[in-house]
């Protein structure tokens, strides 16, 4: 089946009038890149209202709802070492989590297998104390050279048509899910509980619209902002 990835609008094209659109029919586009002036600009007001309107609204709400229904804190902040909470938040935890949920939302086949591999890392992970350390380390090294391989064999594969009907629903189900993943920073996870990761469903949804329109890169970037600013409000709050 063939394929069609749409190119993006105009620079002179409004950024909330592009986002607006995007989100009423998300879709698989041809990102601009980070090489132009273009792609910076995008990137800069991307950014802007991302923290903006994290800052100015998400947190004063969710901080409104979180004394209201006597909701706890995060706590995942006490579980890292010592020196190492900036460098998780704004340098690792941006690529890491840009990766896995919006590294493969090109849709081409390579990056959709290495998402198989990742989620076949996952339950090797999960599993290895169950496992003796030879059995470990030869699944470990069979994945990777899986991995690579089908990377190697599936370059020059075109997205699947499929991937491009489907990418409206696995986009707010990858947005849903960045959010559901981050209820693990609570000390308890409730139907009440789910409201205080409303930062992280507005981080989904703006990373995903910065990956298909300007790229991955500029999502990490993106995203490493979006942290900066919580640690900001984090060390200011104590």
């Amino acid at each position: 089946m063939a394929t069609r990835i749409e190119t993006p609008s105009p620079a002179r094209s409004p950024v909330l009038r592009e986002l607006a659109h995007f989100l009423a029919r998300p879709r698989v586009l041809q990102p601009v890149g980070l090489r132009t002036r273009e792609g910076w600009a995008r990137l800069a007001m991307l950014a802007a209202l991302h923290v903006g309107g994290l800052l100015l609204v998400v947190l004063p709400l969710l901080g409104l709802y979180q004394r209201a229904m006597g909701q706890p804190l995060p706590d995942a902040f006490d579980k890292l070492p010592a020196g190492w909470l900036l460098p998780i938040t704004i340098m690792i935890a941006p690529v890491l989590e840009e990766m896995i949920f919006r590294g493969w939302q090109t849709g081409r086949p390579r990056a959709l297998w290495l998402l198989a591999c990742t989620g076949l890392f996952a339950v090797l992970v999960a599993v290895a104390k169950t496992l003796q350390p030879l059995v470990l380390a030869g699944s470990l090294l069979a994945l990777a050279i899986v991995a690579v391989a089908g990377w190697v064999r599936l370059r020059k594969r075109e997205v699947p048509g499929a991937y491009l009907t489907a990418y409206p629903a696995l986009f707010w189900l990858a947005a849903l899910l960045f959010a559901a993943v981050h209820l693990m920073n609570y000390p308890t996870v409730s139907a009440l509980a789910l409201p205080m990761v409303l930062p992280q469903l507005w981080a989904g949804v703006l990373l995903g619209f910065t990956r298909q329109r300007i790229g991955l890169p500029a999502a990490m970037l993106q995203h490493a902002c979006a942290n900066a600013a919580a640690m900001v409000l984090v060390q200011l709050g104590g």
